[in-house]
């Protein structure tokens, strides 16, 4: 329980530490592969196995993929893992579509895209290393996947390295067969990116059910692409249109973001403002009324100057991973006006500009616990106080 301000030795506010998982502990009787330096856990996303209930974790590490039983979520128990493809990567993502996770990697050329049918799970009773049921090679290098799991379309996003990089912008990815994915198109908005026209860095990707009539039903995506976020209607694979752009004067990298569940607000983040352009950790609230002409609404700066990365909403609350602070919990009852709700602290001895500590969260299990990683210290199983 976190009491008086600490859960244990983690510092923490309305947040409760259920379990917890070491980052060696992720693949039990291995040493991690690869340099010291390279050791890390990096996203995560989560599987119910609709026949059996069970919750599992899927944890990125440097070298692959940790799938950990939450049966017992006081005792998260590591029970698969999927080597990496290729080598090492800070950057591992990995997403659920049709009982099967989809994993991509940055940084590791002619890695692709590993699929592995997690119904596999059913029935082990001791950890054990599985190999991919089917492997997508059209790609080489990819920063993020996101799937639109409505559609049943993946969107590989940031690919390089070689492949059909679809100038580092949407690759879409027909997934109807599960273990047998195929190439259905790209975009790219030319207008928004650092180095490479077009690069997005993250995305999401939904059917829209928002304020705008004129897109209701189409299939919409927005974009965090480096200097802008970009709106788009992908609902033609052959022919997906910029519905529009926006940004702000000060950015540093348009990182990440997530729409409220009426998609009437995008919730961003930018990676590296802290220290430069803002003194605190800033959220960026945008609203969409008008797909056609995005609105940055408010500006919300945050308790530390820790490094913000990624956030996902859950009805009325963001999670937001803030590397060094840990993970923020933000109440978004009231749209337009985001207030502090709770943390939990992962990396106690800093609340710096620095990256380190937590990557992301995962809060969509119907259980109410969500799941974290933090860089060094692994996995942690947490849940809100009522």
């Amino acid at each position: 329980m976190c009491v008086d301000g600490l859960a244990g030795s983690f510092p923490c506010e309305g947040v409760d530490l259920v379990g917890q998982v070491s980052m060696p502990d992720l693949r039990p009787g291995t040493p991690p592969s690869g340099p010291e330096e390279w050791w890390n856990v990096n996203d995560i996303w989560g599987w119910t196995d609709p026949q059996t209930g069970v919750e599992y974790a899927l944890v990125g590490r440097h070298d692959g993929l940790s799938i950990v039983d939450l049966s017992n979520p006081v005792e998260p128990r590591p029970i698969a893992y999927l080597a990496s493809h290729t080598g090492t990567s800070w950057w591992r993502d990995m997403k659920v579509y049709a009982d099967h996770v989809y994993v991509v990697a940055d940084l590791s050329p002619g890695h692709g895209m590993q699929v592995l049918d997690l119904t596999r799970l059913r029935g082990l009773t001791e950890f054990t290393e599985l190999q991919p049921d089917a492997w997508y090679s059209r790609l080489s290098s990819v920063h993020n996947i996101a799937i639109n799991e409505e559609t049943g379309f993946a969107y590989a996003v940031g690919s390089n390295s070689g492949g059909d990089t679809c100038g580092s912008g949407l690759h879409m990815i027909d997934l109807s067969d599960p273990k047998n994915p195929t190439f259905a198109g790209c975009y790219a908005e030319t207008t928004t990116g650092f180095y490479i026209p077009g690069y997005t860095h993250d995305v999401q990707c939904v059917v829209y059910r928002g304020p705008d009539s004129e897109y209701a039903g189409q299939e919409i995506c927005v974009g965090s692409n480096e200097t802008a976020i970009v709106v788009s209607d992908v609902t033609d694979k052959e022919n997906p249109i910029t519905i529009s752009t926006g940004t702000y004067a000060d950015h540093a990298y348009i990182h990440q973001g997530w729409l409220s569940e009426d998609h009437q607000y995008f919730y961003q983040n930018d990676e590296l403002d802290e220290g430069f352009s803002v003194s605190r950790t800033r959220l960026l609230v945008w609203d969409l009324t008008d797909l056609d002409d995005p609105v940055l609404a408010r500006e919300h700066l945050g308790p530390t100057e820790a490094i913000d990365h990624n956030l996902y909403v859950h009805e009325d609350v963001i999670y937001h991973s803030n590397y060094t602070f840990g993970i923020r919990i933000i109440d978004i009852s009231d749209r337009e006006n985001p207030v502090e709700a709770g943390y939990f602290d992962t990396v106690p001895e800093h609340n710096n500009v620095e990256f380190r500590g937590s990557w992301s969260t995962y809060p969509y299990f119907e259980s109410g616990f969500f799941v974290a990683t933090s860089w060094n210290e692994g996995l942690f199983v947490l849940r809100l106080q009522q």
